[in-house]
């Protein structure tokens, strides 16, 4: 919409943060991207996020959106004249932010603890972010997306851990492809859309920042 104004504000490795670019980009929605720094929370962040403190916030028109779902369901709302990211049908709606869900129940928890934990603790979540991605796998099928012929809200939400998967694997010493071909391919796939290799961040600096992080927290 024309006269909007929209401002990301967000920090560049976050997954959640992720979600907001690629929903923006599917939607070709100009915005203003402001990094935030973790660790010295300005006064505009903790202003237009008081109470969960967290990146990513979308600020539209002076108003606050905060949590990425909520944000890319918001966008999807908003600017109409793009192709939806979730379905008109209450069912296949409901059904998508299961997934959503999902994802970040699993994943995420799963991924954080790959990366911060050893020996058996470790190997466990290994073996939970495996079955979890082998659901996801089933979930997608044979479909191109998650929704069907086009990039949706189940896609937006899982495709920016992609990224991550490196650093997952190469700090557990496994291999996600080998048990989960047809959800890597996928990923690769989705890649060749602008919207997504465009908001996704390369893999090694993602690696990196982990790495700084773990030396940071004392676990290496």
């Amino acid at each position: 919409m024309a006269g909007d104004q929209v401002t990301l504000l967000d920090f560049w490795s976050s997954p959640f943060g992720m979600r907001v670019r690629i929903a923006l980009a599917e939607k070709a929605v100009e915005y203003e991207y402001s990094e935030q720094d973790l660790w010295n929370k300005g006064a505009l962040f903790l202003q237009m996020n008081p109470v969960h403190k967290k990146i990513p916030v979308l600020v539209h028109d002076g108003k606050p959106l905060c949590e990425s779902l909520i944000i890319v369901q918001y966008i999807d709302e908003v600017w109409k004249d793009k192709a939806p990211l979730l379905s008109s049908d209450p069912c296949e709606r409901a059904q998508s932010r299961f997934w959503a869900d999902f994802v970040d129940k699993k994943l995420y928890e799963l991924g954080k603890k790959i990366c911060t934990t050893k020996g058996e603790d470790q190997e466990a979540a290994k073996k939970d972010f495996i079955d979890s991605l082998k659901l996801l796998e089933g979930e997608l099928g044979d479909k191109p997306y998650f929704g069907g012929e086009t990039l949706g809200y189940v896609d937006v939400a899982l495709l920016p851990f992609y990224c991550w998967f490196y650093a997952y694997e190469t700090i557990g010493n496994f291999n996600i492809e080998a048990d989960c071909p047809k959800l890597i391919a996928y990923c690769k796939r989705c890649l060749e859309k602008e919207s997504v290799s465009k908001s996704l961040k390369d893999p090694q600096k993602v690696y990196d920042f982990v790495v700084m992080l773990r030396k940071k927290f004392g676990l290496d």
